[in-house]
């Protein structure tokens, strides 16, 4: 399952589009949002948190991208002739995507600290870059289910319109004081907004609230469940 692992993950990393999507675009997106007029430190910090969060939401959708080519290919066929278990093969592209997040956050956390001067303490850093790790695995799932679902195509627009309409719904684009009340409300349910809070509450001090885990923990569960469902129904067709 491992070689599996890496043989996914050397494919998506070499994928121009990837590289430009999943981590260039974020960076780029978080030097301009944080530096148009505008010099406030607690800002480039919040933003640099919602932009990391944007781009590991982005690699993690990614990953149903590669599961709707594959099936379309016939690789998951070729799959099934193997050694590995379907549980092995929905493990190794989960562990793919776990990877695959990695540049996202790294990049735009590096752009923070050299570029915009964003300035924390070690455990803050390391602490950060933890937390958006192990809570970008909804996402994964959902781009997962997504791609055991549809074809390749539908899958990329579904996982586009997923990840801006969660980003900005969530406050990762702009700050959430912003928002209207409703729409405030409204935020705090979603898994991108919860996402983010696990690194705004570690860059502001502190502990992520229990609420925060709660309903991200919820839409793990939520995920999950979709991406079972999703890989049992293409058992039965491809």
């Amino acid at each position: 399952m491992f070689d599996y692992v890496r043989l996914e993950v050397r494919r998506t990393l070499r994928d121009t589009g990837f590289v430009i999507g999943g981590v260039a675009m974020p960076v780029m997106m978080y030097l301009l949002f944080t530096n148009l007029g505008t010099d406030d430190g607690s800002w480039r910090t919040a933003s640099m948190v919602g932009m990391a969060a944007y781009g590991a939401v982005g690699s993690a959708l990614n990953t149903g991208g590669g599961v709707a080519e594959d099936k379309a290919v016939g690789w998951l066929r070729q799959l099934r002739i193997t050694p590995m278990l379907p549980r092995e093969v929905v493990l190794g592209r989960a562990l793919t995507g776990a990877v695959t997040v990695l540049p996202a956050i790294g990049a735009v956390l590096a752009a923070g600290g050299l570029v915009n001067g964003v300035r924390l303490d070690v455990w803050q850093w390391a602490a950060i870059a933890l937390l958006l790790w192990l809570g970008s695995l909804p996402f994964t799932l959902l781009g997962l289910g997504t791609g055991y679902r549809l074809t390749a195509q539908a899958t990329g627009v579904v996982n586009m319109l997923c990840n801006l309409g969660l980003s900005v719904l969530g406050g990762l684009w702009f700050p959430v004081a912003l928002f209207p009340g409703w729409l405030r409300s409204l935020s705090s349910f979603t898994p991108t907004n919860r996402f983010a809070e696990l690194g705004t509450a570690v860059a502001d001090g502190h502990a992520p609230a229990l609420a925060a885990v709660l309903v991200l923990a919820a839409w793990l569960l939520v995920f999950g469940s979709y991406a079972v469902v999703s890989y049992r129904r293409a058992a039965q067709t491809v």
